[in-house]
């Protein structure tokens, strides 16, 4: 599974409320929190967004809440892959659950503007302009397929006897 996308690159720390704003999370329309994704943290990030680019960011990202809105309105606005040195482990999680792959990259130095191509089963982002390979952490080949089957609803409807 290769992802290919321009990066938008951000800094630590960045919490859920960051993300999406509290104000837009009482709505099930991912159309809804798409159009509101990250417009505290950079208000033209949806102007410049294009379907499949890449979001990256420092230390902590997802800190905060628990709100599953945060993955959710990243991948609805088009977001392909989250790349990150390091993720608030509920995030994570969250974004796993709905299908949205997310690497960890201790030690990245993409620059915004970087075209860069992700392969989230080895587990590398490839740095087109700066011709540099990172190393993520490898998830676990049951989070590749859970991310691959579109979040866990739908891989344990595809895997096992699960009344969903």
């Amino acid at each position: 599974m290769i992802l290919q996308g321009r990066a938008h690159v951000y800094g630590d720390n960045i919490d859920t409320d960051r993300i999406i704003p509290g104000k837009y999370t009482k709505t099930l329309d991912t159309q809804s929190l798409a159009a509101h994704v990250l417009e505290d943290l950079d208000p033209d990030f949806r102007l410049r967004l294009q379907a499949g680019d890449i979001l990256v960011a420092g230390d902590n990202f997802g800190c905060g809440s628990s709100r599953e809105q945060a993955p959710l309105a990243l991948k609805a606005a088009g977001v392909s892959v989250v790349v990150a040195r390091y993720f608030a482990r509920i995030f994570f999680r969250n974004a796993i659950n709905i299908g949205l792959p997310v690497l960890e990259v201790p030690d990245h130095n993409i620059q915004s503007g970087d075209a860069l191509e992700v392969n989230l089963l080895q587990g590398t982002v490839y740095n087109v302009n700066k011709k540099t390979t990172f190393y993520a952490t490898r998830m676990p080949e049951v989070m590749i397929a859970i991310v691959q089957a579109g979040g866990l609803v739908n891989y344990l409807k595809t895997h096992g006897n699960y009344d969903v």
